[in-house]
């Protein structure tokens, strides 16, 4: 392979004493992992490779500024001496990192071919690792996207390596890179970009999360082909047109190449703190669009190679944007290794978030593959081994895959622990039996495949949908802003405005929307799996009824960083939770539950009773339960019993507590009909059960005992 080993042992000075054992420090082995295309940096000059089996002739432009709008040289691979199978390579001497350049190639156009080659294009390097500038304006008709950057990867990382956080151990917080730090409450001096992240780092570790989720850091495009300004603004970044490049808009300042530096600085800092970096990434479809869209680079290089193409010439589109990634053509799942690898060694990324993973299910005709090559490879490539990989199983064409995506080492979004959790708060009869499996882990979907608890990434919100706060004060979307009419966004919400559509000053009805966050936030950091939530959440960020927010790069979707202190009690109430669960082990099993104790006498790692303290009949119609996750198979000695009381109805319902726990040192740690402060103890010292051992819970509450 294209894996390179080198050492060094000219500045050992002990090489003649057999016996003298290396400290780390000493030992000079040095791991490289160059790509094999792309511009690659050679000792006088710059090699470019590119892939393109029906090219009859190929170029690489070069400029001397980000403004340039012509090249001032051209140069001609030859396709004698140049070319080698389907690989144009040529060396260009006296080339240095920071070098501008584009491809060009000549070939023919055919649709129905699949063929859609065109000689005036600039096309991006599918290899490019940095882009600079933006589109530009093109009178001319030729479509001038940013030009392409030679890189020097090298970094100096002081040390930094891969966390390797246990899955079981993660909570994740997904967040957007420039909504994080834009707004000016966030009072940091570099807003909006990866440097801003590093200033709120602090804030973050407050917050107790291990690992950051990032949307779509890949680069997408600012202006629109023809260098104006979208009518809808891409925020989210899922139209990707350079995959192994960092994002040049959420760097500071426009040095071509810095925004390499920046990220990689982030990350390390990240680090540091003890925080991982997962990547959202979009390998299912580019910003290239269907048959009418631009052509900017795998288009004009071998179109029918990297996208799934009709007989008629146009696209399928499985991904609902215009186009769909060949990801299991032997070229596209290539590309996606080499950039999986580069993401990894390259910038100590700690995982991946598959955006319509579905789609990389699919066979090069579009249908579902039993066992497909590009999800083998990714689960089992050896330079991957300590990353967290994780499926969005479904796809915009009706796939949806949750608990049946593959095995092994993936995790998945649970989309059925989303709807469960919601479908439950908000009072839909019926619903004890699903939330029930699904705060257990969802055995019934990753138990038969030889998964575990943790590979369902459990989340009640995320970037795509309302926020938390939002769930609990709309029933209806309100998407206007995006300009389409509001047809955009989800439908199907289970949602409840509790009361009141929007904002209100009622105070019941404040008080049970407040009561219902809590509910779910703690229902989410309190089940087994692997929590997830989105950022904001933890201080009742809203959106305004927007779930669609993918075009507003604005105050609807920034970070208000006025609501940490405005929300200090909800916040307190999000970090006292997260604090408990990663020091709580009884709530993150490695393995599935049974229910069965591990010796006599001992609490069983789970059971279920009704309202009345019985053994739960599943199938009578309650909207209450008591859930006890007992510590039988855990041999850590911070392994405590924890209790949950769940209530979804209308009315106040009596609770009693069964016989067989009352032996126990129970003590209050969440009551979410409790005003602040006394919703929360996150010391464990609340108040013990009531000698009765019954305990009256308002409608939608939730109640949990530690012992």
């Amino acid at each position: 392979m294209l894996t390179q080993w080198t050492s060094s042992l000219s500045s050992l000075t002990s090489v003649n004493q057999p016996n003298v054992v290396m400290p780390p420090a000493q030992r000079f082995m040095q791991f490289a992992y160059p790509l094999p295309y792309g511009a690659i940096i050679q000792k006088d000059g710059v090699q470019f490779s590119v892939y393109s089996h029906s090219a009859t002739a190929m170029r690489v432009l070069l400029y001397r500024r980000v403004t340039d709008r012509e090249p001032y040289r051209i140069v001609e691979f030859n396709p004698t001496t140049d070319r080698w199978g389907d690989i144009w390579n040529v060396f260009v001497p006296k080339l240095k990192p920071g070098q501008l350049y584009h491809f060009q190639a000549d070939g023919p156009y055919a649709p129905e071919e699949g063929h859609r080659f065109s000689s005036n294009a600039r096309l991006i390097d599918p290899y490019a690792r940095a882009l600079a500038g933006r589109f530009q304006p093109s009178p001319d008709g030729v479509i001038r996207p940013p030009k392409c950057v030679v890189v020097d990867d090298s970094f100096d990382w002081q040390g930094d390596r891969h966390l390797r956080v246990p899955l079981s151990e993660t909570v994740i917080y997904e967040m957007h890179v420039r909504g994080f730090t834009r707004g000016s409450s966030s009072e940091t001096k570099h807003p909006g970009t990866y440097l801003g992240v590093i200033e709120k780092i602090p804030y973050l570790k407050s917050l107790g999360v291990t690992a950051v989720e990032l949307m779509p850091v890949h680069e997408f495009p600012i202006l629109d082909p023809f260098g104006n300004t979208p009518e809808r603004k891409n925020y989210w970044g899922y139209d990707s047109i350079a995959f192994f490049s960092p994002h040049r808009g959420y760097m500071h300042g426009s040095k071509p190449g810095d925004q390499v530096r920046q990220f990689k600085k982030m990350v390390r800092a990240l680090h540091e703190a003890g925080i991982e970096v997962i990547l959202d990434v979009v390998f299912n479809h580019t910003a290239e669009g269907n048959e009418e869209g631009p052509t900017l680079s795998f288009k004009g290089l071998e179109n029918k190679v990297y996208y799934m193409n009709n007989p008629d010439g146009t696209y399928k589109n499985y991904s609902g944007c215009g186009n769909t990634v060949n990801g299991n053509h032997p070229i596209c799942r290539e590309m996606i290794f080499h950039c999986l690898r580069h993401w990894v060694y390259n910038y100590h990324i700690d995982g991946f978030r598959f955006d319509l993973a579905s789609i990389l299910s699919r066979g090069q005709n579009g249908e579902l593959l039993p066992n497909p090559p590009l999800v083998e490879v990714i689960a089992e490539d050896p330079m991957l081994a300590d990353t967290k990989i994780i499926a969005e199983a479904w796809d915009a064409a009706g796939a949806f895959q949750v608990g049946s995506f593959a095995n092994r080492r993936w995790a998945e979004w649970n989309g059925h622990y989303r709807d469960d959790i919601r479908r439950y708060w908000r009072g839909e009869p019926g619903r004890t039996g699903p939330i029930a499996t699904r705060i257990s882990g969802s055995s019934d979907l990753y138990q038969h495949s030889g998964r575990h608890p943790y590979h369902s990434i459990n989340f009640v919100t995320s970037h795509d949908g309302y926020t938390l706060k939002d769930l609990v004060s709309y029933e209806q979307k309100h998407n206007q802003a995006n300009g389409e009419g509001n047809r955009d966004g989800d439908n199907n919400n289970y949602s409840a405005n509790n009361g009141v559509e929007g904002p209100t000053r009622r105070k019941p009805i404040v008080e049970l929307r407040q009561r219902q966050v809590k509910n779910m936030v703690a229902t989410l950091l309190l089940s087994q799996g692997t929590p997830m939530i989105v950022s904001g959440d933890e201080v009742l960020r809203t959106q305004r009824g927007n779930n669609n927010a993918y075009c507003q790069d604005n105050a609807i979707s920034w970070f208000d960083w006025k609501l940490v202190e405005k929300n200090a009690e909800h916040l307190r109430f999000v970090q006292s939770l997260i604090e408990f669960r990663r020091a709580q082990p009884t709530v993150r099993r490695d393995s599935f539950l049974t229910g069965s104790p591990a010796t006599s006498g001992e609490l069983a790692d789970v059971s279920w009773f009704d309202p009345a303290g019985h053994p739960m009949d599943w199938h009578k119609p309650t909207q209450g339960m008591i859930c006890v996750f007992g510590t039988a198979g855990l041999d850590d000695p911070a392994a405590r019993p924890v209790m949950l009381l769940l209530h979804a109805g209308q009315d106040t319902q009596e609770f009693v507590v069964p016989e067989s726990l009352r032996r126990l040192p129970w003590r209050q740690f969440i009551d979410t009909a409790a005003e602040m402060p006394d919703d929360i103890h996150p010391a464990i010292d609340g108040p013990k059960l009531p000698a009765s051992y019954k305990l009256s819970l308002v409608h939608h509450t939730l109640m949990c005992y530690v012992a």
